[in-house]
């Protein structure tokens, strides 16, 4: 599994755990061992920016996920014989605004941010929460992933 991070904030992350994170929910989605995806970490007002630019929405989020491909959730694309590796797309987190989500949520930072990361690439793997049903399998897929890390879902 191929992880680029780049982090543009000044909070302290913990990088190789993000990377780790990644690539365990890739694992776990059973994708090839080829498959790229990019973690990008913001501050708030780039985010509020990617927000507004993306989603139509103001201000700041946790993260944002934008998929370089139209896939189903639990459908395992294989990329072509010889292709390119399967670039799964970006996935922008902003940490300081996560902060202040896991402190509301009464969870500790790094269960929230390996949620959020978890997060971003189901999204980029088609799962998605507007319907109740979609929602409930994909935080059901999150809580499984976190449990396999030791982490929790708040």
């Amino acid at each position: 599994m191929n992880v680029f991070f780049a982090d543009e904030q000044d909070e302290p992350l913990p990088a190789d755990d993000l990377r780790r994170m990644a690539e365990v929910v890739m694992e776990e989605e059973g994708l090839p061992a080829s498959s790229e995806v990019t973690i990008l970490a913001v501050a708030d007002d780039q985010m509020a920016d990617y927000n507004e630019r993306f989603m139509s929405r103001p201000g700041p989020t946790d993260v944002l996920a934008f998929p370089l491909e139209q896939l189903e959730p639990g459908r395992v694309p294989r990329p072509p014989v010889n292709g390119p590796p399967l670039n799964l797309g970006d996935v922008i987190i902003a940490p300081a605004y996560i902060q202040r989500q896991a402190s509301d949520r009464e969870v500790t930072f790094d269960d929230e941010l390996a949620l959020m990361v978890t997060h971003g690439i189901l999204h980029l793997l088609g799962y998605d929460h507007i319907e109740e049903v979609e929602a409930r399998a994909m935080e059901h897929r999150e809580a499984q992933i976190l449990r396999r890390v030791g982490r929790t879902r708040p």
